[in-house]
């Protein structure tokens, strides 16, 4: 039997080390001819020790998935630009090509019993890691591309490269103005400029974002976190274009093991604190505020936000960060040690039959837990996807990255989330934002998302019964995976 290695490339970072260890399981459990090789490059701020770990053992459940962290470079961690960040990629790829000649290539080759894993057949390179193409190339494999957001940001960095490059458009000057909107590839409605992606509207960014997209032609295939039923507009425009690689929608790619949460004892008593209290609650009736791996406010936005709340009458459980240090160049939130000085005067009183502050949050295990009744969420495409899962409605509050573009793909295109602001923006390096969001919008907004006869709610039960089934045997998903393997066998060099 005819056998594949793939060598996996994620982007250090949790947003997308969850699904890069849930697309290579997703391959292995498809198909027994697949083997995964999954090569982390060791990038301090993006990998947690604790987090690592977890993953690691989560992937080495199957057999056929070889999870290794690279060593650190032996340079200073200056800062997380993006700049930086892609030079210490690019300095990684010498030790990628060594890696996968001496325990890919070699290995594989020496071995001739029936259990080897099989013939390098290719690397499959985050959406943020398309240097590595170039080790491909070197090494004489197809390169794919793994898309860990969804088919609606994908057209739109295809259809900016495009007219940068076909149509000498200077794209970055149509943007300026935020009252303008866009015809756009793969959306129904016209796109705001107030929604793009931050990176869109910064020269440096901008040309960025069409380096990375011209490499993804060159590739073999793109697979993409989504599927069919919720972006069916924006795939079969894909799948329409001819100058596009062949698309695979094989999602939704979603953690479902909390234990890759729960990275140490203090995060496990967290997190039975947390459950034990979720318990007590009635069913879909607490309101689940948690703002992603890099998402805090001010402290006045902090305040607006508990007036919101208390306001609803809602049951709460917000998971509050603070920004990190002024005198740290970077870091992630942290949580706050004295919550009294951020909060309104008295409002923890006020609000201890009703609500619950943490800190960090087991979102999986909470957005399952059957009393949470609506998500306020910053529109990580992993958090949505979570969220479509369980069957739990979105209120929009996007903070950065694409997250503003997937808020109006929830909101206008899909009707599945309703909008806190869909162009907020909060600066990760500058902790700062574009605007405060006032109490009485998060109050309307919480009242919104825990309406138990909404439309929304209604739409997004059906949609998470759909993207259920869309990964089973006969579902759209299943298929395009099995299409996608199809073409790693037909793809794999000669020798």
């Amino acid at each position: 039997m005819k056998k594949a290695e793939l060598v996996v490339i994620p982007m250090p970072g949790m947003g997308h080390l969850i699904p890069a260890v849930g697309i290579a399981k997703r391959l292995v459990e498809h198909d027994e001819r697949i083997s995964i090789t999954l090569l982390v490059m060791n990038i301090p701020f993006f990998t947690n020790d604790d987090n690592i770990k977890s993953l690691q053992a989560d992937a080495s459940i199957n057999g056929r998935i070889t999870f290794q962290l690279l060593p650190q470079l032996e340079r200073p961690m200056e800062d997380i630009s993006r700049a930086f960040v892609l030079q210490l990629i690019t300095e990684y790829k010498p030790i990628i090509k060594r890696v996968v000649q001496e325990q890919v290539v070699s290995s594989r080759y020496a071995s001739t019993c029936s259990e080897s894993p099989g013939q390098l057949a290719g690397f499959v390179v985050d959406l943020l890691c398309t240097e590595m193409i170039d080790v491909a190339n070197e090494l004489n494999v197809p390169s794919y591309v793994f898309f860990t957001s969804g088919a609606g940001f994908l057209n739109l960095t295809f259809h900016f490269q495009t007219l940068t490059d076909d149509h000498g458009v200077e794209v970055s000057d149509e943007l300026k103005d935020p009252d303008t909107e866009l015809d756009v590839p793969g959306f129904r409605n016209r796109v705001p400029a107030s929604v793009l992606p931050s990176i869109f509207l910064e020269k440096e960014g901008f040309t960025g974002v069409l380096n990375y997209t011209r490499r993804y032609r060159e590739t073999k295939g793109i697979i993409l976190n989504t599927f069919m039923e919720l972006e069916p507009h924006a795939i079969q425009s894909l799948l329409n274009d001819a100058g596009i690689p062949p698309i695979y929608p094989v999602g939704p790619i979603v953690n479902l093991n909390p234990q890759t949460e729960d990275t140490n004892d203090g995060l496990c008593s967290a997190r039975d604190s947390i459950m034990r209290w979720l318990d007590d609650q009635p069913p879909s009736s607490v309101v689940f505020l948690c703002f992603g791996s890099m998402g805090s406010f001010t402290e006045e936005q902090v305040r607006e936000v508990a007036k919101g709340l208390e306001r609803s009458g809602h049951l709460f459980l917000w998971s509050l960060r603070r920004p990190p240090p002024s005198d740290e160049k970077y870091g992630p939130p942290q949580d706050y040690d004295d919550l009294e000085g951020v909060l309104p005067e008295g409002f923890l009183d006020r609000t201890d039959k009703i609500g619950k502050i943490i800190g960090w949050a087991p979102q999986v295990a909470v957005l399952s837990h059957p009393a949470i009744g609506g998500f306020i969420s910053h529109c990580g495409w992993n958090s949505m996807l979570e969220s479509l899962w369980f069957g739990v409605p979105i209120a929009a509050w996007p903070m950065y990255a694409e997250q503003q573009l997937n808020a109006f793909h929830m909101i206008r295109e899909m009707g599945l989330a309703v909008e806190i602001r869909m162009d907020y923006r909060w600066e990760v390096l500058k902790r700062a934002s574009n605007a405060t969001v006032e109490a009485d919008v998060i109050e309307k907004g919480v009242r919104k998302i825990m309406d138990l006869e909404s439309e929304v709610r209604s739409k997004v039960k059906e949609m998470s019964e759909i993207c259920r089934k869309t990964m089973e045997k006969g579902g759209s998903s299943y298929d395009w995976l099995g299409r996608f393997i199809e073409s790693v066998f037909e793809n794999i060099p000669r020798a």
